[in-house]
């Protein structure tokens, strides 16, 4: 829930409390429904299923968890029906703001982001406000103790990734939203993968220095984490690493 970078969401997931664990779990198990509830509980013929599972499993949700929850959402014919909705808009000094949501409450949601919009210094607009700032990518992370550069970078790209960043602690690896399912495929039959996600890459990052901004800032975003209809944040906020 980060901008470019997801590495810092991964660590902040694995370093969660259990209160914070428990929310993350919460929404990807709802995820998790609404795939199997589309598309049925077998992830090798259904992709937004096996992305769900593996943002479970980036987040240490625990298996039986989610084998569980497949197996619910299979038979029952009495959960709520989900529908994912965006919202657009600024945070302090004009950083863009996307939030995705999954909810069965459209009024309810809509309320709860405009409200942490408005708390925090942030206003939210009209579709299509910002998204034109950001790409819509694959998006890959493994961790760099796991390979070397040398490897790593062959192997992305004869899969077909589109590029591959080396970050301080792990290796970025970048699709075509198209080519994502298969790239993922062909790493994960050889490596550990940290997260395996589409995602919303921005174009260019907003650097925070006034320390009222990067507070609000941050608990904008902490506000919309904490709801339970808000499944990713994506901001081109460029998060000092110590936050």
């Amino acid at each position: 829930m980060s901008g470019h970078s997801k590495w810092s969401t991964i660590k902040r997931k694995k370093g969660a409390n259990d209160a914070q664990r428990a929310k993350i779990f919460t929404k990807i198990a709802r995820e998790i429904v609404v795939a199997v509830k589309s598309g049925g509980p077998d992830p090798d013929n259904n992709s937004s299923l096996k992305d769900a599972i593996a943002k479970g499993r980036a987040a240490n949700m625990p298996n039986d968890n989610i084998q569980r929850t497949i197996k619910k959402a299979a038979g029952d014919t009495d959960t709520d029906n989900y529908e994912n909705i965006t919202y657009e808009g600024y945070g302090p000094n004009g950083v863009a703001v996307i939030v995705e949501a999954l909810t069965d409450n459209r009024n309810r949601t809509a309320a709860d982001v405009r409200h942490a919009f408005d708390k925090f210094g942030g206003n939210m607009g009209q579709t299509g406000c910002v998204s034109f700032m950001f790409d819509r990518k694959g998006m890959i992370i493994i961790e760099k103790d796991i390979v070397d550069e040398d490897t790593i970078t062959m192997d992305a790209l004869e899969s077909g990734a589109e590029d591959i960043s080396v970050e301080e602690d792990c290796y970025e690896i970048t699709t075509d939203p198209a080519d994502f399912h298969s790239v993922r495929d062909a790493l994960e039959a050889k490596y550990e993968l940290s997260s395996a996600e589409i995602t919303m890459v921005p174009q260019t990052m907003v650097a925070l220095t006034d320390e009222d901004h990067i507070t609000k800032m941050q608990r904008m975003i902490d506000a919309l984490e904490d709801s339970d209809d808000v499944q990713d944040i994506y901001h081109n906020w460029d998060m000092p690493e110590d936050l």
